[in-house]
């Protein structure tokens, strides 16, 4: 079956407080080490009179790059409570950074670890997390005895049109997750007995929100 992933369509904010400590915790969507750098300075300075921005962050469809920050924090209380949030929440590509301000009473380490983690998960919790769904472009070309043929199979099974062209001929594109494209295509030249020329437009990943296509 294909990967379908969730990831961080429009990251979230999240605060708490502990004992007068203030949490602050930013979401973003990263594609890279870059990405993750450049957001951990755009908090750094956003809030730069904070002593301690704690981040971890997420890479790759499998979550091959994984990674957390205490930042000063005692060993253990702050990026991997975070980075435990961020994996039990299967999101991919995405960081999580948890700024705090001292309110001048010691959390102790189950305070601090408890604290970074709720957080956390408050930024999530605010955050749009989609599933990103792997997807195929495929354009089928027909004449006109063939078109509602292929419009009622496509729309019976909630398939995308994303381009459509009238000339003496048409040209119908649909995006259809790729562990359905084969047999879609199947079913398209059996009802049309082979008179539809198939050609694969190659991938286009997409998320559906609020019964709309967003495509990647």
């Amino acid at each position: 079956m294909a990967n379908h992933i969730n990831i961080v369509y429009e990251g979230g904010e999240g605060e708490i407080v502990e004992k007068k400590s203030r949490f602050l915790a930013n979401v973003a969507s990263v594609e890279s080490e870059e990405d993750v750098a450049a957001f951990l300075e755009k908090i750094r300075k956003k809030y730069w009179d904070a002593r301690h921005h704690c981040s971890a962050y997420v890479l790759g469809d499998k979550n091959e790059i994984s990674r957390c920050s205490d930042d000063g924090e005692p060993s253990g209380t702050a990026g991997r409570p975070i980075l435990d949030v961020l994996l039990g929440s299967d999101v991919h590509n995405a960081c999580v950074v948890v700024t705090r301000y001292f309110g001048g009473v010691l959390l102790g380490t189950g305070g601090l670890v408890r604290a970074y983690g709720k957080a956390a998960r408050e930024g999530l919790d605010n955050s749009i997390i989609l599933e990103q769904i792997p997807g195929r472009k495929l354009q089928f070309v027909c004449d006109y005895s063939t078109i509602g043929k292929i419009q009622y199979i496509a729309g019976n099974r909630g398939y995308q049109s994303l381009d459509s062209e009238y000339s003496d001929i048409v040209k119908l594109t649909y995006l259809v997750p790729e562990e359905e494209a084969r047999r879609f295509c199947a079913e398209i030249t059996e009802a049309t007995n082979g008179k539809t020329e198939i050609e694969d437009l190659g991938e286009q990943k997409y998320a559906i929100l609020d019964k709309e296509f967003i495509l990647f």
